[in-house]
């Protein structure tokens, strides 16, 4: 049973990787016709729906349900005072630390959440699945990552959360590059990501400093929490 798991990890991971990949270099005839944006939304949709999938495919007690809309809720409702500071927020902390305590899939679900509930207020639009995504994804591999020892010391905590904030950028970059990738092409991928820099920084440093100063903490609350209602992550 803990094959077939790891299996089905491995499968859902190389499938992301590739579609970023073929996102962004293009490599299919389609995609070097123009059509870069409409191949990067049907692997974007396909990538997000085989999370969403596995966590459908098993029985989720209410009780587990209503902590991980809780965590989204708080993930998401702690992104929008700081919406005047750009990438300035908490919300990657809440989801990575969700997923470091309860696995891949209730990162990845978390992270979505937060996203959708948070541009309630913040404003929708077709950024919106990549930042679900994106969120998701930094869920996600901290619930795979979990059990390598990487998240027993603050360092380690605190260079993942700021690896994150550098990649969370890449990817809302590269959903830009993607609709403009007529006008800029690989170029313009390279343009976005220098000119976010600055940006990604500020959410890098905030992720760094938040983990390390609160990330185990906050995780061993919410695996007291999990041992109380019995909740069995993935």
């Amino acid at each position: 049973m803990v094959d077939r798991k790891r299996r089905e990890r491995t499968i859902i991971v190389w499938l992301i990787v590739v579609a970023l990949f073929v996102a962004t270099l293009g490599v299919f005839p389609i995609v070097r016709s123009g059509n870069v944006a409409a191949v990067s939304w049907a692997l974007l949709v396909v990538a997000t729906a085989l999370f969403y999938a596995r966590f459908e495919r098993r029985s989720v007690p209410a009780r587990e349900m209503a902590l991980l809309a809780a965590l989204a809720a708080i993930a998401a409702v702690g992104r929008i005072p700081f919406a005047a500071l750009p990438s300035v927020q908490p919300t990657t902390f809440v989801v990575v630390t969700a997923g470091i305590a309860f696995g891949a899939e209730a990162g990845f679900v978390v992270g979505a959440a937060a996203a959708v509930v948070s541009n309630l207020f913040l404003g929708q639009g077709f950024w919106t699945p990549w930042q679900m995504f994106a969120w998701g994804l930094a869920g996600a591999t901290a619930g795979w990552l979990r059990r390598t020892g990487l998240f027993t010391g603050r360092f380690g905590m605190a260079a993942f959360g700021f690896a994150w904030g550098f990649l969370f950028g890449w990817l809302m970059n590269l959903y830009v590059a993607a609709e403009m990738w007529d006008v800029g092409g690989p170029k313009g991928l390279v343009a976005l990501a220098a000119a976010s820099f600055w940006f990604d920084l500020a959410h890098a440093a905030t992720n760094a400093v938040l983990l390390g100063l609160f990330g185990r903490g906050w995780v061993r609350t919410l695996d007291r929490i999990g041992r109380k209602y019995k909740i069995v992550s993935d």
